[in-house]
C-alpha cells in the first residue's frame, strides 16, 4: 500500500523523540535528517522535500515547542499540518454547474486507468451525490476502449453514447453534448483518447474538444506506479490545457507514494481521486487531512464510517447485535458478521483505517486472516440451517460430513466450534452488562 514505508519511518521518528524531556537543536536536525531520508526514500521530490523541511525547522525551533514538556506530541502536530499544506489543505472535489449540464474531460496517457475511472467517478456521483451522469466515448483510437466503457456503463446504470470509430471525436463529442442535453443529463464524463507519449496530435484533438464544450473539469489519470513522472506528466498537460485535477490510480499497489506528495506542490494540480482497487466502487475522494492522518500512522475513522454506512447491511447488522445482546448468538450470526466484515474490503485496508492499529497489528498477516476468516465461512456453510442455529448437536458424524463438505478438516471444524463458544459466552457476557446498567469496561 502507498505511503506505508515513510508511515512506518515516520513512527519511527517520533517514537525516538518520545524519550526526549526538551528539544535542542541537536534534537531537531537529528529529527529533520531522519524525516529528510524518509522522505526522498519515498519517493518525493527534492526540492518539496527541502521546502517541507526548511517550514517544520522553523517551527520547531519556535518557543512552543523548545518549552513543551512533550516535543513529542508537538512535532508530531507539526508535521502533520505541513503535511496537510503539502497534499493541497483543502478538498476539491467536481466543479459542478449551478445550472445546465456540468462537463467532465477525462485525459491521460495510455495504460494510466482513464477509462475504467471515468465509470468509477460516474458511478460515485450517480450514488453518492445522486446526479444523472452520461459518458461519451471519444476515444475512437482504441475500439476496445468503447467497449470497455460499455460493459462499464451496463454494470453500473450509466448510459455510454458513442457513435463507433468512423465519426471523428470531435464530432462525437459534440452529438453526445446534444444527446445529454435532450435527455436531461446533468453531468457529462468524455473519455479522450490516450497516447503512449504525449504528441501533437494527441493535444490538438485534446484541444479542439475543450474549445468545443469549455469543461467545467480537466481531469488528468496518472498511475501512482510510474512514481516521478507522475510529476512530469502533470505538468506537461497542465501547460497545455490547464487541467483541474488528478485521479490517482493504483494507489493500492506497492508504489512508494511521493509523487502524490509533490504533485500538488510542484505542479500547481490538486489530487481529486484516488483508485484503490479494480472494483467500480474502488475509488475514494482525496481528502488530504485524511491522507495525512494515515501516513502519520493515525488512521482514517471517517472513512471507516463512511465506507460502514455505504457497503454495510446496517438494518441486519442491529437486528444482529439485539439477538447478541440477548445471548442469542448463532452460527448464522457469526456467519453475518464475516460477510459484513468482507463487504468493507479488503481486511489489511480496513486495519489501517484504525486509529493505532498499525502498531497492534504490524506482525499480523492480514493474507492468512482473510483465508481464515474463508475457511470459516466454508465451514459454516457446509452445515445444515439446523445445526448453524443449534451447534450442540454437531457431533462426530456430522464433523466428519460438514469437513467433507467445506474441504477442510476435522481438527479445522472443531476450531470454529471453540471458537464460537467462546465469541458466544462473551456476548452473553456483555448482554448481561447492559442490561444491568454496566458497560464493559
Amino acid at each position: 500500500m502507498a505511503f506505508e514505508s515513510l508511515s512506518d519511518k515516520l513512527s519511527s521518528v517520533f517514537k525516538n523523540l518520545s524519550g526526549k524531556g526538551k528539544l535542542t537543536e541537536k534534537n531537531v536536525e537529528e529529527v529533520l535528517v531522519e524525516i529528510r531520508k524518509a522522505m526522498l526514500e519515498s519517493d518525493v521530490n527534492y526540492q518539496v522535500v527541502t521546502n517541507f523541511l526548511t517550514n517544520v525547522k522553523a517551527k520547531m525551533l519556535g518557543t512552543k515547542v523548545i518549552e513543551s514538556v512533550n516535543p513529542s506530541e508537538m512535532t508530531v502536530k507539526i508535521v502533520y499540518d505541513e503535511l496537510v499544506e503539502l497534499l493541497g489543505s483543502d478538498q476539491e472535489g467536481i466543479n459542478y454547474q449551478a445550472d445546465g449540464i456540468t462537463t467532465i474531460m477525462l485525459v491521460g496517457l495510455q495504460g494510466t486507468g482513464k477509462t475504467t475511472s471515468v465509470g468509477k467517478i460516474a458511478n460515485l456521483i450517480k450514488n453518492k451525490e445522486n446526479r444523472k451522469p452520461m459518458i461519451i466515448a471519444a476515444d475512437i483510437i482504441r475500439p476496445a476502449a468503447i467497449e470497455q466503457l460499455k460493459t462499464l456503463g451496463e454494470a453500473i446504470g450509466v448510459e455510454v453514447f458513442s457513435l463507433g470509430t468512423e465519426v471523428s471525436a470531435l464530432e462525437t463529442v459534440k452529438a453526445g453534448m446534444e444527446h445529454a442535453k435532450a435527455n436531461g443529463y446533468d453531468t457529462v464524463f468524455i473519455d479522450t483518447a490516450g497516447r503512449l507519449h504525449i504528441d501533437d496530435e494527441l493535444m490538438n484533438e485534446l484541444k479542439d474538444i475543450k474549445a468545443l464544450v469549455n469543461p467545467d473539469d480537466i481531469l488528468l489519470t496518472v498511475d501512482a506506479m510510474t512514481g516521478q513522472d507522475i510529476i512530469n506528466v502533470a505538468k506537461s498537460f497542465n501547460e497545455l490545457l490547464s487541467i483541474s485535477g488528478l485521479v490517482v490510480t493504483k494507489l493500492d499497489g506497492d508504489a512508494r507514494g511521493g509523487a502524490v506528495l509533490s504533485v500538488k506542490s510542484v505542479a500547481d494540480v490538486p489530487v481529486k481521486f484516488t483508485g484503490t482497487g479494480e472494483k467500480i466502487e474502488d475509488l475514494d475522494i482525496f481528502y488530504p487531512e485524511r491522507m495525512a492522518d494515515r501516513i502519520m500512522g493515525m488512521g482514517d475513522i471517517v472513512s471507516l464510517v463512511e465506507q460502514a454506512e455505504e457497503k454495510m447491511d446496517l438494518e441486519a447488522a442491529e437486528k444482529s447485535m439485539e439477538r447478541m445482546m440477548k445471548g442469542e448468538f448463532t452460527l448464522e450470526d457469526m456467519l453475518s458478521q464475516f460477510d459484513q466484515i468482507n463487504r468493507m474490503g479488503p481486511l489489511g485496508g480496513v486495519l489501517k483505517m484504525i486509529p493505532g492499529i498499525n502498531k497492534l497489528t504490524k506482525d499480523l498477516d492480514t493474507d492468512e486472516a482473510e483465508d481464515a476468516m474463508g475457511k470459516s465461512k466454508a465451514i459454516i456453510y457446509s452445515m445444515t440451517i439446523e445445526e448453524r442455529q443449534n451447534p450442540r448437536i454437531i457431533r462426530t458424524s456430522r464433523i466428519n460430513r460438514i469437513a467433507k463438505g467445506s474441504g477442510t478438516t476435522r481438527r479445522d471444524v472443531n476450531q470454529l466450534l471453540k471458537q464460537y463458544d467462546k465469541m458466544k459466552d462473551q456476548m452473553r457476557m456483555m448482554g448481561r452488562m447492559f442490561q444491568g446498567g454496566k458497560l464493559p469496561f
